[in-house]
């Protein structure tokens, strides 16, 4: 009995390490103490007590995204370890500020070229677009806190080790940065079925690419916000591209300027 017990401990302590979960009162409470990157609080329905509201006092100043869910997934999420009711998701790299990347574009001697992911939530499709990212020159990923992936391993596993060359920053409300990128000089197009084509569409110079969610696109909050509307012309019945290809066909034309 002992020993299945070390097993499954064994076991959960791999799980959690490969996925980047941690648990536990005490383990979260450090985490959060030590001001660590955190992609999410996971924290049981109903969950009560001193340690828990101390918890939650340091995610409210710290602005982390938490999630109320059922102990099944917890335990879920855990391998059935003991939980405490409490789970947290760390990023597989740490995240960047908008400032890392017009220092890399400064570096590179480039006019800056931004990726800003309004909701992607397939972490396949960020991988795939941090990947191409690298090979079009962008000099930046911009992605938000919530309803949209963070970076977990398997973006990073996705992304084939461009993860490591490309600043992805994690941003409360993406209208504001839009602001403060066109602040800064840089022109702001949004992808939608309705907008300029891209063969005639002025991509040079300082530039930021907003690209949808899978299923909604760009909101309309985000629309009203950018510069100008761009459109990828097709042919035939499809109406829409897959976000990763649709972000690279984008990112090459953009790319076409400049390489």
């Amino acid at each position: 009995m002992e020993k299945n017990k070390r097993h499954q401990r064994q076991h959960s302590e791999e799980n959690f390490e490969s996925n980047e979960i941690f648990y536990g009162r005490h383990v979260v409470m450090k985490i959060f103490k030590e001001r660590k990157q955190i992609n999410k609080l996971f924290i049981q329905k109903g969950l009560t007590g001193t340690g828990v509201q101390d918890i939650l006092k340091l995610v409210k100043q710290q602005g982390v995204v938490v999630s109320e869910v059922p102990k099944t997934k917890l335990d879920e999420m855990t391998n059935n370890a003991n939980h405490q009711g409490v789970v947290v998701t760390l990023p597989a790299f740490e995240y960047q500020t908008l400032e890392d990347c017009f220092a890399l574009a400064e570096s590179r001697q480039e006019a800056p070229f931004f990726l800003i992911l309004d909701g992607i939530e397939d972490p396949h499709n960020l991988g795939s677009i941090i990947r191409t990212a690298e090979a079009t020159g962008v000099h930046g990923v911009i992605i938000p806190k919530r309803r949209a992936v963070g970076l977990t391993g398997i973006v990073a596993k996705t992304s084939a080790g461009s993860i490591e060359n490309v600043p992805v920053v994690r941003v409360t409300n993406i209208s504001q940065v839009i602001e403060q990128l066109q602040s800064k000089g840089v022109w702001v197009f949004a992808t939608a079925m309705s907008g300029e084509d891209m063969r005639t569409w002025n991509s040079q110079g300082s530039i930021a690419l907003i690209i949808g969610n899978e299923g909604q696109g760009v909101s309309p909050k985000v629309q009203a916000a950018a510069d100008g509307i761009v459109t990828i012309p097709m042919t035939g019945t499809t109406q829409s591209l897959n976000a990763s290809v649709a972000a690279g066909v984008l990112m090459y034309e953009v790319a076409r300027h400049r390489l």
